[in-house]
């Protein structure tokens, strides 16, 4: 357990760091960061999950703004993505209060939820440039097959603490839509869906005797340094080869589900 004060300054290199690495991969740095939270900075369960959708909350809006200025806005999709994670979100939130308070159950989920993104990492190739700017497969989604998996993808990042964008954005790039399009709207929804979570559990906590809303220091401390983290990893992606950047995260990631799965 790190000594008063160095928690936070722990907190904010951390995330720092795993922004600067996860940005370039297109991989939420919530990702990485939960199991930081539990093995060193030694947040308890299950404040831990309110605490990193708190990091998300801070973290996103200076990539969100970003992409605005550059005219991306994810569009119709957007609005399509918020609509089934933020109920999502909330319900996801209270199981993770209601049904898995304890640390051995929730180990479990985490290395469910962390295996296949780190395996779609690894071996997914990245988007060959030029694609095609439309979509043909994306088009033949219907909006409430999206909803619906939106939802699913919501209730798991409110189980997790991730907001949601680290699984959507791999199945929609899948479907052929274009990454330009998928990033802005992915993480919109991330931001929608932290903001929606860490006020749930905020309310949970009124009526609830174990510690399950955040840890208000050390999720501004997390956030603050990923904002800044994933503003000088979106910048420095341009010189790091893409196809190496999956690969490495993805590896880390499978390595962190399994131990999650063996303690858990």
């Amino acid at each position: 357990m790190l000594g008063p004060g160095w928690t936070e300054v722990v907190a904010l290199v951390a995330a720092f760091a795993i922004a600067v690495v996860a940005t370039p991969a297109g991989i939420s740095g919530a990702v990485l960061l939960l199991p930081f939270q539990v093995s060193v900075l030694g947040t308890p369960s299950p404040s831990v999950t309110p605490t990193n959708l708190l990091y998300n909350v801070i973290a996103t809006p200076g990539a969100i703004y970003r992409y605005w200025r550059q005219g991306q806005t994810g569009g119709r999709l957007t609005l399509v993505l918020i609509a089934g994670t933020l109920p999502g979100v909330i319900a996801g939130s209270v199981i993770r209060v209601e049904l898995l308070p304890g640390p051995r159950v929730f180990d479990l989920v985490a290395g469910a939820v962390l295996i296949p993104i780190g395996v779609w990492a690894a071996v997914s190739a990245p988007a060959a440039a030029g694609a095609d700017a439309t979509g043909r497969l994306a088009r033949r989604v219907p909006a409430p097959a999206f909803i619906v998996l939106a939802a699913a993808v919501g209730c798991v990042g409110g189980i997790y603490g991730i907001g949601g964008g680290s699984i959507l954005a791999p199945v929609l790039i899948g479907t052929g839509r274009r990454p330009a399009e998928v990033a802005p709207a992915t993480l919109a929804a991330t931001f929608v869906t932290s903001v929606a979570g860490v006020i749930t559990f905020t309310i949970l906590s009124l009526h609830h005797h174990g510690q399950v809303s955040p840890s208000w220091p050390t999720g501004i401390a997390l956030g603050a340094g990923g904002l800044a983290g994933a503003y000088a990893g979106a910048r420095i992606q341009s010189g790091l080869p893409d196809l190496l950047i999956r690969r490495v995260m993805g590896v880390l990631v499978v390595a962190i589900g399994v131990r999650y799965l063996w303690s858990g």
